[in-house]
């Protein structure tokens, strides 16, 4: 028999187990740790120190600027849990690197991030300012865009209007006949209780009460979302006949039924989050989402402007994002580009048919944008539409004008790079980090958590230019 073998190399398990490492020796030179560790400690943290500045009891906190880059690191490997970012910091090295001998327990990690949920807002600023700084923003294209991000809600803590309306009802009866069931037995309690007063609430009646409270809470949500909108439409028709009025026209049809402010019995709310709503998922199923919105500039997939909403409809959007990213590029000192005569060349603003609409683009214009925004969807397999040149004709409605911008060269050009742009941001969101729900709840934490999601995309962008520019 042939005793040969392969040899391997020499392994000792309990030496290994018992040797130290250091994260500089071990790691390579340019992870991005060591680049997070070189990066934040110089940008503006006052947001961070402003909550430690008022408290001054109790022992001394775990270091602000450490705990910010722990969290900016874990988000941008996409670890966010606060267990998971605890344990990180007891086994990952390049967590070590940040926390040392003495890690953070998770407790501390979430209560840190819920503390400092408006921090997060200025340090979107200051990464942001530190990519126009490196010249990664350039204002050629402004590319809006929204997606789908779960919520930290179940759809079986949910109930409709119609069913609260049953529940409720029958919550009632139930405890109608308990507190009877009560009554009648306090005789006989009284004489088992002795100095007890005997009139303690039943766990059972407590139970039904309790969620009985829940219920009408979550009914008066809905009730007063049914009459915010009933409202607006009252003022859409409103406006609407004024039109007709000033342009003597007549209503066509017959007179639209009268509005009624009670919700409908399919109107759902969460009880998890009640400011989740539910929408569309790209799997074509439903479930309670937050409308992520980014603004992201086209020269190297930088984020200048990041918010959520509970709308479904990206419609209303278009503006509030133009300017938010207007906002964002001033404070971040980023200039914008001119003419040879000094004045500021319009920046071209491009978004999908779910943005469009005439008082959209009337507005986006007046802010000094120069919007392309599709007005209809492109059909699979569908011939493309030639080019055009010159002005749309100036009669022309403000759709007509948007058609004919979007055939002209230039405009085709501008459009179709919203698929190198936007589009691919949110899948290294989604795909690469993993990041497709929200840990956070209610609007306003989530917009916090979108804020250092994408912040941490942004940290992405400057580490892979920084690594690109050096010296091999």
């Amino acid at each position: 028999m042939d005793e040969r073998r392969k040899h391997y190399r020499p392994w000792d398990a309990q030496h290994s187990c018992q040797q130290a490492v250091s994260p500089r020796a071990a790691l390579p030179e340019g992870d991005l740790v060591f680049f997070l560790l070189d990066t934040i400690p110089e940008l503006d943290l006052s947001a961070f120190h402003q909550y430690y500045a008022q408290e001054l009891r109790g022992q001394p906190p775990f270091d602000v600027t450490m705990m910010t880059t722990l969290l900016v690191y874990a988000y941008s490997v996409g670890v966010r849990s606060s267990r998971k970012i605890a344990a990180a910091c007891e086994r990952n090295l390049a967590f070590r690197a940040l926390v040392g001998e003495a890690p953070p327990d998770f407790r501390t990690i979430s209560d840190f991030r819920k503390i400092h949920q408006a921090a997060f807002r200025p340090l979107f600023l200051e990464v942001l300012r530190l990519a126009g700084e490196m010249g990664l923003v350039k204002l050629g294209n402004l590319s809006t865009d929204g997606t789908k991000m779960g919520a930290n809600a179940s759809r079986h803590k949910a109930m409709s209007y119609g069913y609260m309306n049953k529940d409720i009802t029958r919550l009632e009866g139930e405890i109608d006949r308990l507190l009877q069931q009560a009554e009648q037995s306090d005789a006989e309690q009284d004489a088992a209780l002795g100095s007890r007063r005997g009139d303690e609430l039943p766990a059972e009646l407590k139970r039904r009460e309790d969620r009985l409270l829940k219920i009408r809470e979550a009914k008066a949500r809905l009730e007063a979302a049914a009459c915010v909108q009933a409202a607006e439409e009252q003022r859409r028709r409103d406006a609407e006949q004024a039109q007709r009025e000033a342009e003597g026209r007549k209503r066509r049809g017959k007179e639209p039924a009268a509005i009624d402010p009670t919700p409908d019995d399919k109107a759902q709310t969460n009880f998890t989050d009640p400011e989740a709503k539910i929408m569309k998922q790209p799997n074509k199923g439903f479930d309670y989402a937050f409308n992520a919105q980014a603004v992201v500039d086209g020269a190297n997939q930088i984020i200048v402007a990041a918010e959520v909403t509970n709308q479904a409809n990206d419609k209303q959007q278009a503006v509030p994002m133009a300017r938010a990213a207007l906002d964002n590029v001033n404070a971040a000192g980023i200039e914008r580009p001119k003419t040879a005569a000094g004045t500021p060349v319009p920046i071209p603003n491009t978004a999908d048919t779910g943005y469009f609409s005439a008082e959209a683009i009337d507005a986006l214009e007046k802010m000094g944008l120069d919007p392309h925004v599709a007005t209809g969807r492109q059909k699979h397999h569908e011939a493309p539409v030639p080019s055009v040149a010159g002005a749309a004709a100036p009669a022309a409605t403000a759709k007509e004008k948007m058609q004919h911008k979007l055939r002209t060269v230039t405009g085709k050009l501008l459009y179709a790079a919203r698929k190198h742009i936007v589009e691919p941001v949110f899948g290294q969101i989604k795909a690469a980090r993993g990041i497709r729900k929200f840990l956070l709840r209610g609007l306003q934490k989530v917009s916090a958590e979108w804020q250092l999601i994408c912040l941490t995309h942004n940290i992405l962008k400057i580490w892979r230019r920084v690594c690109a520019a050096a010296p091999k």
